[in-house]
């Protein structure tokens, strides 16, 4: 068995999916992890949420909670990443400072984004058989999640199959081409 020390450095790959809630994002990276030939962390926002106790929180300190919330999950991905794993990481950049926190901590060349899109009237449909989300959440996010405009892969859960999206999403991770999306938007900021 290999001693630790021996175990060549290396940085983890984050498949950055960014889509409104709904939109199917955690379906492709179920997809995913059962696809790729490498082992995959699928670290979704929403369960970085679940993790928070219930305790009622006041609502003039709701938004310092979330932003924190935010934040020590783009913390955790990319420490993940650092320390050599695979992520699929599933989130919603319905804030541009979201984007803005990534660009800073992830390797930009070590990320693919990948646009999930998704009519209105469908999120609408997929939101009321949930039942488990606030009715326009999707809506809301819908005006700002994809506003930054630039991804290496896109999807369209309302005419592909998530098997099908995460195909799509594995064939370009074999000749990924640079400058990543990242990298291009990193340089405009």
């Amino acid at each position: 068995m290999k001693h630790l020390d021996s175990v060549p450095p290396r940085r983890g790959l984050v498949i950055f999916l960014n889509g409104t809630s709904s939109s199917g994002k955690s379906s492709i990276a179920g997809e995913l992890l059962r696809m790729l030939d490498e082992p995959y962390f699928h670290m979704p926002v929403d369960a970085f949420h679940a993790m928070r106790s219930r305790t009622e929180v006041p609502p003039d300190r709701l938004d310092a909670v979330l932003h924190r919330t935010w934040q020590g999950f783009h913390r955790a991905v990319a420490g993940m990443a650092a320390a050599g794993n695979n992520v699929v990481m599933d989130h919603v950049l319905s804030a541009e400072w979201r984007l803005t926190d990534c660009l800073s901590l992830f390797v930009p060349q070590d990320v693919v984004l990948v646009g999930v899109h998704c009519p209105l009237e469908e999120l609408e449909r997929r939101e009321g058989e949930r039942g488990d989300r606030p009715s326009g959440l999707a809506a809301r996010q819908l005006r700002q999640v994809h506003s930054h405009g630039v991804y290496d892969v896109e999807c369209d859960t309302s005419r592909s199959t998530p098997r099908d999206c995460a195909g799509r999403i594995r064939d370009f991770l074999t000749a990924r081409p640079t400058p990543t999306a990242f990298e291009r938007l990193r340089a405009t900021r």
